[in-house]
């Protein structure tokens, strides 16, 4: 990679607060230069500071979440660390998976800065930002001089990788997101420091030593190219391209080959964020192919109704209705926040890379029917973890305090601001539809895009832009793939002649002015989707974009329920957003979207008869 380019990229990723938007002016990319031919990025994503989400159950939950987080105690967070370095270390211990001999001692702390850096920059709370300094700084301070940076003898013999892993993204976003100098520094520290304790090359579980049986070494490149893009030091970048699983992952997926059944689930999924960054860094299309064709395998024979995937942790051998028995078998179906954060930054890659709306879709479907319906923190270190589909479940917590969810969940909800638009030469990409206003520049000048929606509680959508001068660019918005009548667009209250079939970006070029408008409805539905081919009768209910499950349900709900006659029986609760009944002689049944599901017993699946 040239110096200019390398350059310009780096340039991309501190980037300015607000993002420019002036290819669509002169038809020129000015964000990413990429060296021969097309750019590998056909759109770019934005910064977490140039959205703000304005209302909403995502906002709603994203200020829950950031306050959960400003409220752990810092001194409780770091005494593992300050101990280990024989350092005072004030404070509680966290107890369950977190303390010095846990089953995977310090392993958030890189999580919850990585978080609350994410959080800082999505709004500008400079209480955030100080809580990112002290924790960068307080455990800086328990750094061996030899770069030895690990909780305790146990996380550098049972999880060096992973342990190194997340502690460099907390580093790396401390400084990117959060403005902390010398964070940068302590990255380049930890990752010298730990090279003697990882393995030569990228390990499957299978292959690793008994200590270190669940460590995960193939997730490492993502990050280390990640520290080199900021850095320039193409060790990194070297180090990076040591640990990609090439040839028991990305060789054969890039193949076609399925090699995800058996695998553990949420990791291999996170590897693949390895491979998006392969190919963004390097080039190589190989890696482009295999996160694609892996995201077709997860999609057609991984996948629940809600988007999620991998019960009990694992893929599954497709074509043996292995899905649909593990509704009897297990209620550990989805490791929720943390495959919601894994399967969140596939599908942004894949946009930026395709601007295929399906990557669009499958990224809606997690985020309303998996991590919106997560419980929140308890407070005690306690965690929402698994969604279940069993008939009858209830929404619970981890038993164990501090599992490997508590320090994904705040990065997945940082992340629900740069899941929602994206910037190409020629426009703006829109692929949520939620409450917001994203800030942009057109000629320098400061420019706004107001959503204003009630989606997915209504079904229509406003996007009203703020210019400083007329402009002729492309409005592009997503048609989900789910529609099963046309969308309906307007422009300042006029329909307009669109190609708006479902599945792909809608288009609008026009010279626009101050003050435009542009009216979507997507019309909401019902329909059924199977748990697998095998199962064909065991299905969930959909309404647009959401699974709905039934609420508090009898021991046994009538297969004629989600027959094509009965989902035409469903009728809207009064006072009730998203709510649904279906009478019978003796009861009511209620269905009502997953993420509005508190305390009550749901069932998700239904067998028709």
């Amino acid at each position: 990679m040239g110096r200019l380019n390398h350059l310009t990229r780096r340039q991309f990723l501190r980037g300015a607060s607000t993002a420019t938007l002036a290819g669509c002016l002169r038809g020129v990319r000015v964000l990413s230069a990429r060296p021969g031919g097309l750019p590998r990025e056909k759109i770019l994503q934005f910064r977490h500071s140039d959205v703000k989400l304005t209302g909403g159950p995502l906002k709603a939950q994203f200020d829950r979440i950031h306050a959960a987080y400003m409220a752990l105690d810092e001194d409780q967070i770091l005494k593992v660390f300050r101990q280990r370095a024989g350092l005072p270390a004030p404070g509680q211990e966290m107890g369950g998976w977190y303390d010095g001999e846990g089953f995977a001692p310090g392993h958030s702390l890189g999580q919850y800065i990585s978080g609350l850096a994410r959080l800082y920059e999505a709004t500008g709370d400079t209480g955030t930002q100080a809580k990112v300094k002290r924790l960068v700084e307080g455990f800086t301070a328990t750094i061996d001089s030899d770069g030895y940076s690990y909780a305790s003898l146990r996380a550098s013999t049972a999880f060096p990788a992973y342990m190194l892993d997340k502690n460099l993204v907390g580093l790396l976003d401390a400084s990117r997101s959060a403005g902390i100098p010398s964070a940068l520094n302590t990255a380049q520290r930890i990752v010298k420091g730990s090279l003697r304790y990882l393995p030569s090359r990228a390990l499957e579980r299978d292959e690793m030593p008994k200590q270190a049986a669940y460590d995960e070494s193939y997730t490492l490149p993502e990050n280390l190219f990640y520290a080199y893009e900021l850095t320039g030091d193409r060790d990194l970048m070297e180090l990076a391209r040591q640990y990609l699983m090439d040839r028991r992952y990305f060789d054969p997926l890039a193949r076609g080959e399925n090699v995800l059944p058996g695998v553990h689930a949420y990791s291999h999924v996170n590897a693949l964020s390895s491979g998006a960054r392969a190919y963004l860094v390097l080039g190589d299309s190989k890696y482009l192919e295999a996160i694609r064709n892996a995201w077709d395998m997860i999609e057609k024979t991984q996948e629940f109704a809600s988007g999620g995937w991998g019960p009990d942790e694992k893929f599954l051998e497709p074509g043996k209705g292995l899905l649909g028995e593990s509704l009897k078998s297990t209620h550990a179906h989805f490791e929720t926040p943390c495959g919601a954060y894994a399967h969140f930054k596939l599908a942004r890659y894949l946009l930026r890379f395709t601007a295929d709306a399906r990557y669009g879709d499958g990224l809606e479907r997690v985020l309303y029917n998996t991590v919106l319906g997560a419980k929140d923190p308890k407070g005690d270190g306690h965690f929402f973890y698994y969604s279940d589909y069993q008939a009858g479940a209830q929404k619970g917590y981890h038993p164990d305090k501090w599992p490997c969810c508590s320090g994904t969940l705040p990065q997945a909800v940082a992340d629900y601001t740069i899941n929602a638009y994206f910037l190409s030469d020629d426009g703006l990409y829109v692929n949520l539809f939620l409450p917001s206003e994203l800030r942009f520049k057109i000629r320098g000048m400061p420019a706004k895009l107001s959503q204003k929606t009630d989606y997915p509680e209504g079904n229509s959508t406003e996007l009203r832009l703020e210019l400083p001068a007329a402009a002729e660019f492309t409005l592009y918005f997503r048609i989900p793939g789910w529609l099963q009548r046309p969308a309906e667009v307007a422009v300042n209250g006029k329909a307009v002649g669109v190609d708006a079939a479902p599945g792909r970006f809608a288009a609008i070029q026009r010279r626009w002015q101050n003050g435009d408008a542009v009216q979507l409805t997507l019309p909401f539905t019902f329909r059924t989707e199977p748990i697998d081919n095998e199962h064909r009768d065991t299905v969930a209910l959909m309404w647009g974009p959401l699974m709905l499950v039934a609420i508090r349900p009898p021991l046994s709900v009538p297969g004629s329920a989600l027959s094509s006659a009965g989902t035409t029986l469903l009728k809207p609760v009064p006072h009730s957003k998203n709510m649904f009944e279906l009478e019978r002689t003796t009861d009511k049944i209620r269905f009502a979207p997953f993420y509005s599901v508190a305390e009550e017993s749901y069932t998700t699946y239904i067998t028709r008869t």
